[in-house]
């Protein structure tokens, strides 16, 4: 009888350590207070940065501060960091004209820029004009590119333009696309100091993006891995901070709509 309870007691041991085990490998978020990482390497950064957000205060789309892992940092945002992504109000000339936003720059190549342009036809009236999309902030700007997708899409066309040319909008390989973000963010980064400032701030650290970005996306979709290039530019002094552009015309404030 002790030898029956012996090993039935055994058979259920190893089954509870057996599900310990998997449950533990197939919940990575679950950590054991034991095995937490150290967080020295945070030490010369803000600690802000990293400042735990209760999960039921996130965006749906959000990526929250605290998920970033060992010598990375999230551009959330809720702090200083969020000047790097594509919706901070931080204006610049690009070409002669100003924008309020890399989003608007963005979303702006989606809509007709001529008269002969072919793109009229796919609308009775287009929501906005080129122009419109232009001057906007990052949110109405993405949801002006939205309705622009939904034409494109409709359509069959993966292309934009930009001073006349016509050039594909989604390309695995960088391309005229990539290269027009890519100048962008430089501009905005040489006529906005604190842009500057913060991203050199960031040094060595991974940054992640605030939001799901799909893997396949063209590389131009990653501007946190845009701004890491660039980064590594500066460290190198192979990237001037001089602009060529007319600050005169950096007036512009982005709008709703």
């Amino acid at each position: 009888m002790a030898k029956t309870i012996f090993i039935s007691f055994f058979v259920f041991l190893s089954a509870v350590l057996i599900s310990c085990s998997d449950s533990s490998s197939k919940n990575p978020q679950i950590v054991n207070p034991a095995n937490k990482a150290d967080n020295s390497w945070q030490a010369p950064y803000p600690a802000h940065w990293w400042k735990s957000v209760p999960r039921e205060q996130a965006k749906s789309w959000e990526i929250l501060p605290q998920d970033a892992g060992i010598m990375e940092v999230v551009l959330s945002k809720r702090n200083e960091l969020g000047l790097l992504s594509n919706f901070a109000d931080a204006s610049f000339v690009f070409h002669g004209v100003c924008y309020p936003t890399v989003e608007a720059f963005w979303q702006m190549m989606k809509y007709p820029e001529t008269e002969n342009d072919p793109r009229w036809t796919w609308a009775k009236k287009w929501k906005y004009t080129r122009e419109e999309v232009s001057q906007m902030n990052g949110y109405a700007a993405k949801s002006a590119g939205g309705y622009a997708n939904f034409l494109m899409e409709k359509n069959n066309a993966n292309w934009v333009t930009f001073e006349g040319k016509v050039f594909p909008f989604a390309t695995k390989e960088p391309a005229e696309h990539y290269n027009l973000i890519y100048a962008a963010l430089i501009e905005k980064l040489r006529q906005n100091p604190i842009v500057l400032e913060v991203l050199m701030k960031t040094n060595d650290l991974k940054l992640l993006p605030d939001h799901g970005v799909s893997e396949k996306s063209p590389r131009e979709w990653h501007y946190y891995l845009l701004w890491m290039d660039i980064r590594e530019q500066l460290k190198k002094n192979q990237l001037s901070l001089v602009t060529t552009e007319d600050l005169s015309l950096k007036t512009c404030k982005g709008h709703n709509n």
